[in-house]
């Protein structure tokens, strides 16, 4: 699948349309999100019923090829049916220099993967994930090694709250 619609997150409330795309998101399976940095990238996954979001262990990033063996991995292991990229916007709503990367690499994997790649705005989750961790006892070098992937967590959970709301209730 080659969709990649952009969805707006709940913790930031911003108010971006959401794409009719969203449909294409199967409505059991699991979901994998990245938070994409330039040396790190967090990871997190849903589980089958697109309920509860989890971290998973940070990839380093060196390079695409390297980068699209370990996400295939991952995809293939959790059988995941859809893959949500981190989409940074600056705190005004602008592009960010990583934004082009985000869409770059959106585009990247859905052509080599056999899933829907779509795009989560991902303002601030950095800092939310940050003060999570804080408020949970993290130590500072705890937050540092987790706060990509709980970033990542955040991104989903966003992503699925979009989805509820875009979802024809089941009652």
């Amino acid at each position: 699948m080659t969709n990649y619609p952009t969805s707006p997150p709940t913790v930031q409330e911003k108010h971006t349309p959401n794409p009719p795309l969203l449909a294409d998101v199967p409505a059991r399976g699991r979901i994998i999100a990245l938070d994409l940095g330039t040396k790190r990238i967090g990871v997190a996954v849903t589980d089958e019923t697109q309920t509860v979001a989890r971290p998973l262990d940070r990839i380093e990033r060196r390079s695409w090829k390297d980068l699209l063996k370990k996400v295939k991995g991952i995809v293939a292991e959790l059988d995941a049916a859809a893959l949500i990229i981190g989409l940074p916007y600056n705190t005004d709503g602008t592009e960010s220099e990583m934004s082009a990367d985000a869409r770059r690499l959106a585009r990247n994997f859905s052509l080599s993967l056999d899933i829907g790649v779509f795009l989560q705005d991902e303002r601030n989750t950095s800092y939310e994930a940050k003060a999570r961790l804080w408020e949970s006892g993290a130590t500072l070098e705890e937050t540092r090694a987790r706060v990509d992937s709980e970033a990542a967590v955040i991104i989903l959970d966003d992503f699925l709250a979009t989805l509820a709301r875009e979802r024809p209730s089941k009652n």
